[in-house]
């Protein structure tokens, strides 16, 4: 099948997204409003307003029934018969990212629903009649709107009751603490809720499109009376963009709408159905770049057990597991057994080794496990034809008064009934009580019978709110004999008297819109708020430094002469303790700096002078003190530095970085120590002083790219510790070394600084 030729063109607005700019349409049936065709009730077009047109969807892409969802070929170029790339990225590639978009992944802001869910619901609408139906009944009915598989309708049905709000569930739906699947379609039941039939359906209000073989209509929106996009969450994956909305507490979006109706500010933050604590204070408004931390509850039982009672959204109990067992398998956490007791609430027992402290494996599971999770939402939802990124605060504010719009519509078509009804009735009232039927006994046709109706009615043609038309006159002729004979008056004043009495309420009512609306929104909470309080606690979260909580477990070995290091070295040279996670700084005789991941082992370089755990809270009270011999011209160079800032795996020199330089001292100590080193030079003739004191306190302290300070121009021979006022650092015996033949200085010079 071919895409029609006349097919529209949509302009997608995708942010950052450029090529998603221009797409075509899918060529579609304008949408009308008309009958439900579950039930057949007479309808009464509002009439249009300015407040009307916010309200009214615009028609996603469902195919009219000439219309397949294949591809619009790509024009073919040239003389070859192959179509260009720019054809087939224009033609294939767009039409697809814009169906993926529009009706596949992400929800539309008139009711909160991909378009999947939307036909479920009006596929259990149809089928509802108050009892449970076969959730495979379901899928399969909901097959003739939908153009995907039984298994994807299937998802999204079991998905939708999990929330627990639209759906009324009986049979084993799977569970959302444990991961747990739902039983297979044919063992598993469903029908609408109360709450959904009451805010999600409305025959009179809702418009139409056909499917997408054109055998049956289908709503293009639901007249969602309530935030249900925000009340669920959501979450797809499109072609070029994303879909995140966290899902908010039912009895606070319900406070927030009718604070909006009111005029007040709003700050709604979610709610998770699996409870734990979470921390907004990144949160966004639901926007792209906000971020939400999430903590599991924990909580100490016995002096070596913890229990977990609540788990972060996305998470399992199953997932939580896991991640326990891994870090403790990787040695960042100890923990002798995980128990999983959870039934119809979280238990998940912790049994620590002994002597081990509870507060820190505590956070230690929030550093190392699944405990802590940090999700990322990203608002966005379908406006018109369009994708659109906006908060949570402005979805809420549009729901808020799009509902308030459908109350409107909702009163002007009660409305409207009501005058037609009381219409009928009085006109029933004069042709009956004023014998009217009498003088059409003589008539002899029909037209005759029409006119001495009319005149018999035009005495009172303005009693009415409206004209009596032709069709009206009809109507009266189809009163039957008997209703005549035992037409009561009394009645029939009582009833328009209540017709008039609904009239008059109303108007009332449409007068009062605002007022209306937030007793609409009373009422839903006075009805369905039970059991909703909120699950989620609000809190601040204090940063876990993983280093500070990660257990010391294994022991650094190093082979300094081949340059390994690593955990699992048991057979070299013992260095210290660290954990899995530590950072091991390394120097090596040629003047190079390394700072890497320890792992179990890894080569980081030959002939290590030095080697130890980077401790981030000393590092930047630690000062290195090095003497280094220049491989080029043989001038030896002294300095102090800090390590500021550093780049794992790189490799930093700390010489002028030329061939055959050495480190002749090294030695690290607090900042306000410094060492006295004698300097040993080389014999030389006309040489008279062959050693002097050095003092590294006559160093200023700079950074570690510094080139120093000369110490002398002769050649050095060795280098040695004389005054220690700290705590020894390693030091290292210096190679020996041709020198030269000239007298040493005197006093050590000044070399220019090279930072590169």
């Amino acid at each position: 099948m071919k895409q029609p030729e006349d097919s529209k063109q949509i302009e997608l607005s995708f942010a950052s997204l450029e090529p998603l700019s221009e797409a075509p349409q899918v060529t579609k049936e304008k949408p009308v409003m008309a009958p439900d065709p579950i039930q057949e009730e007479p309808l009464v077009t509002p009439s249009a307003s300015p407040a009307t047109s916010a309200l009214t969807p615009t028609p996603s892409i469902t195919p009219s029934p000439s219309t397949s969802l294949t591809p619009t070929p790509p024009v073919l170029t040239g003389g070859s018969g192959k179509p260009a790339v720019s054809d087939m990225f224009g033609n294939w590639f767009l039409d697809y990212a814009s169906y993926v978009i529009l009706e596949r992944a992400v929800p539309h802001c008139n009711d909160g629903l991909k378009p999947v869910q939307r036909r479920i619901l009006h596929s259990m609408r149809e089928l509802e009649d108050g009892r449970y139906n076969k959730v495979a009944n379901i899928i399969g009915n909901t097959m003739k709107y939908h153009p995907h598989g039984d298994a994807s309708i299937g998802d999204a049905l079991v998905q939708l009751g999990q929330k627990d709000l639209l759906i009324d569930m009986q049979g084993n739906w799977g569970n959302i603490l444990t991961g747990d699947s739902a039983a297979a379609p044919r063992y598993i039941e469903a029908r609408l809720s109360k709450f959904a039939l009451e805010v999600a359906f409305n025959p009179k209000t809702t418009f139409w499109q056909l499917s997408y073989d054109g055998r049956n209509k289908e709503p293009v929106t639901l007249p969602m009376k309530f935030p249900l996009v925000l009340a669920q969450g959501i979450e797809g994956i499109a072609v070029g963009l994303a879909c995140k909305i966290l899902p908010h507490n039912f009895l606070e979006l319900i406070d927030a709408s009718i604070d909006i109706l009111n005029g007040k500010e709003t700050n709604i933050l979610p709610d998770f159905q699996t409870g734990g604590m979470a921390d907004f204070s990144d949160y966004n408004r639901g926007m792209r770049g906000g971020r939400v931390r999430v903590r599991a509850l924990i909580e100490p039982r016995t002096r070596n057990t913890l229990v977990v009672r609540e788990i972060p959204f996305s998470t399992t109990t199953g997932s939580l597991i896991d991640s326990i067992l891994s870090a403790n398998y990787k040695g960042k956490i100890k923990v002798a057994k995980v128990e999983d007791n959870t039934a119809e609430n979280v238990e998940i027992l912790i049994h620590l080794p002994s002597g081990a402290d509870a507060q820190q494996t505590i956070e230690a599971l929030y550093v190392f496990t699944d405990c802590e999770v940090s999700v990322s939402p990203n608002a966005c939802v379908i406006n018109g034809d369009k994708p659109e990124f906006v908060g949570v605060d402005e979805l809420l504010r549009r729901s808020t008064f799009d509902t308030k719009e459908l109350l409107r519509r909702e009163l002007e078509i009660q409305l409207g009934e009501l005058q037609e009804k009381w219409h009928f009735a009085s006109l029933e009232r004069i042709f009956i009580e004023k014998r009217i039927y009498r003088d059409i006994e003589e008539a002899e046709t029909w037209e005759e019978v029409i006119a001495r109706i009319e005149s018999g009615l035009a005495p009172y043609r303005k009693l009415f709110m409206r004209e009596i038309t032709r069709d009206d006159i009809v109507a009266l002729t189809e009163i039957r004999i008997k209703r005549i004979s035992k037409y009561n008056t009394f009645q029939a004043d009582e009833f328009i008297r209540g017709l008039e009495s609904q009239i008059e309420e109303t108007r009332h009512h449409l007068a009062h819109l605002t007022d209306f609306a937030i007793r609409y929104f009373e009422g839903i909470r006075l009805r369905y708020g039970k059991g909703r309080a909120r699950r989620t606690r609000i809190e601040s979260f204090d940063r876990i430094v993983a280093s500070e909580v990660a257990l010391a477990s294994e022991t650094l070995y190093v082979d300094r002469k081949e340059g390994f290091a690593g955990f699992g070295m048991k057979k070299d040279e013992e260095v210290c303790k660290c954990s899995p996670i530590a950072d091991i700084i390394v120097f090596l005789r040629n003047g190079k700096m390394l700072i890497t991941r320890v792992s179990e082992k890894a080569f980081v370089g030959k002939d290590i002078i030095h080697i130890g755990v980077l401790d981030r809270d000393t590092q930047e009270r630690t000062v290195f003190n090095i003497v280094y011999r220049d491989g080029k011209d043989g001038r030896s160079y002294a300095k102090r530095f800090k390590i500021d800032g550093f780049t794992r795996d790189r490799e930093y020199d700390l010489t002028k970085g030329t061939d055959g330089s050495r480190v002749l001292y090294f030695a690290d100590l607090p900042e306000d120590k410094c060492d006295v080193v004698t300097v040993y030079l080389k014999p030389a003739p006309r040489l008279r002083k062959t050693e002097f004191e050095f003092d590294f306190a006559s160093l200023a302290i700079k950074n570690r790219d510094a080139m120093g300070n000369m110490v002398s121009q002769h050649g050095v021979k060795n280098v040695s510790r004389k005054i220690r006022n700290t705590i020894d650092p390693t030091s290292q015996n210096p190679d020996s070394g041709a020198g030269e033949d000239v007298e040493p200085a005197s006093a050590p010079e000044e070399a220019p600084e090279s930072n590169s």
